[in-house]
């Protein structure tokens, strides 16, 4: 026979399922608040800017650790707070958007006065955690922080065309961040790492916004390719692509390995976006942009910190 205190009844089962349910969906609507991906993607480019300014600098990663959790914590901070704010600003027009309509903000399930002290708390902490770096690292991030919230969700996102250039200052300056927690003097391949950042944004994102066209268009977001069509968004494409064709050779100091791994990489972009003025069916070519540029700069980066690994032998 069961020993009644050693076997749980129905109802406390189904009180607990709730709760983890409830958790499950509070983590899961704190995800979608600061935008998990475009963290981890910021903090691979912002890690990249450190390790190559221990490696310019000729400085032990070890000595520097302490420099390297705050730079990365922070930097997740500043950005998590960005994209909270953004979230509250746009719930607008999110609550029309298919990829968007699953936010808190839209699902009320999160109030958006607690979204808002989360947003400008989350931010402060991130710009103090930078600042236990060095002040430079802080004011970059206040900076990165400022356009994207101010300069492009409440001021350019809903009236230009150019509001995806103004938004690529905010996603190029985690390497400079993070060079700046260890060099704040910023050599200048962390500048190349910002340029190419700035540029790679604009061709990655308007590939996205032609595969979202109608959602934008029903949102009244002026993308590109809303307001001008597919014709000369893919020339801007292209155009900016070609502006990465000599950047491999600004970088000639991290070694021909890497001067070829990149020249390859920008060549095969720009040839892809050329092929573009060929194809009939724009939505595939769209998403061959869009799924180049992500593994474009994945592995650009990665062999950014590959080639300068310390020498075993």
């Amino acid at each position: 026979m069961n020993n009644p205190r050693t076997v749980e009844s129905t109802s406390q089962v189904m009180n607990r399922s709730a709760r983890d349910e409830t958790t499950s969906s509070l983590w899961a609507d704190i995800l979608s608040l600061i935008k998990i991906g475009i963290i981890n993607s910021n903090l691979m480019t912002a890690f990249a800017g450190f390790w190559l300014a221990v490696h310019f600098t000729e400085a032990s990663f070890f000595d520097h650790w302490q420099a390297f959790l705050m730079s990365m914590i922070g930097i997740t901070f500043v950005i998590a707070g960005g994209c909270i704010i953004n979230n509250y600003y746009d719930r607008d027009i999110d609550k029309i958007m298919s990829r968007t309509q699953s936010r808190p903000t839209v699902t009320g399930t999160i109030s958006l006065r607690h979204i808002l002290i989360m947003g400008v708390s989350v931010t402060s902490l991130g710009l103090l955690f930078l600042l236990f770096t060095t002040w430079v690292a802080a004011l970059i991030g206040a900076f990165g922080w400022f356009t994207y919230v101010v300069l492009y969700t409440m001021w350019s996102k809903r009236r230009y065309t150019l509001n995806t250039v103004i938004g690529s200052f905010s996603g190029a300056v985690p390497p400079l961040i993070g060079w700046a927690a260890i060099d704040p003097g910023l050599h200048p391949v962390a500048w190349g790492l910002f340029f190419v950042m700035f540029i790679w944004q604009t061709p990655h994102f308007l590939a996205l916004a032609m595969k979202k066209t109608e959602e934008y268009r029903k949102a009244g977001i002026p993308m590109l390719p809303v307001v001008h069509g597919f014709s000369i968004t893919k020339r801007q494409i292209v155009i900016y692509t070609a502006c990465l064709l000599p950047f491999p050779f600004y970088l000639h100091s991290l070694g021909t390995v890497f001067v070829v791994i990149a020249a390859l990489l920008s060549i095969g972009w720009f040839a892809i976006g050329v092929a573009g003025f060929f194809m009939k069916d724009d939505m595939k070519w769209a998403t061959w942009m869009f799924v180049y540029s992500l593994n474009y700069l994945t592995i650009l980066f990665v062999a950014m910190i590959v080639v300068t690994l310390p020498n075993p032998f």
